[in-house]
């Protein structure tokens, strides 16, 4: 259980650090897909502040991402070693998904887009958007998500028990 709460961790530390490169590096409005109505028709692309900017965000993103896919790859990896069941399995990559989830709507949805500046530091002409003040802007989304999971983490478990499987044979 340690190991599935640190790979949990890892996987939050690279979903914060995608939204830093989104955000702070790419600034692509075309990211923005996720943030309110409101704020997206007011977000405007600005200028590489450095140069290489853009880029290094991209890099950084992919990294980001490459983790994320990473640490689903050695829960499963880690389960085979162990000798888990389908439903160790399961358990584990549900626990991971459902603490992201609930690391994305508490942190990013509400902490970091309804009480922080961190948008608006980006992207000034945002400033005064009511997006900012309408924590579950998403809230249709975010529980089809929570809907998709256990079919996700079922997914992920029986591919894992299959690869640990064909590796005993």
């Amino acid at each position: 259980m340690l190991l599935t709460l640190l790979l949990s961790l890892l996987l939050m530390a690279s979903l914060f650090g995608l939204i830093c490169a989104a955000v702070g590096l790419i600034q692509d409005r075309r990211l923005f897909t996720t943030a309110p109505k409101d704020i997206q028709a007011a977000a405007r692309d600005h200028p590489e502040r450095f140069p290489g900017q853009r880029m290094l965000g991209w890099k950084l993103a992919a990294l980001c991402l490459l983790v994320m896919a990473g640490v689903f790859v050695y829960g499963g990896y880690d389960g085979i070693r162990q000798g888990y069941s389908f439903w160790r399995h399961f358990a584990r990559f549900l626990t991971m998904l459902y603490l992201w989830k609930a690391f994305d709507i508490v942190c990013l949805d509400w902490l970091l887009l309804t009480k922080t500046h961190f948008f608006q530091h980006f992207y000034p002409e945002t400033e005064g958007c009511a997006g900012y003040h309408s924590f579950g802007f998403n809230r249709m989304g975010q529980l089809i998500r929570i809907t998709v999971f256990p079919f996700a983490a079922a997914l992920m478990a029986g591919i894992a028990v299959w690869i640990g499987t064909g590796l005993r044979v």
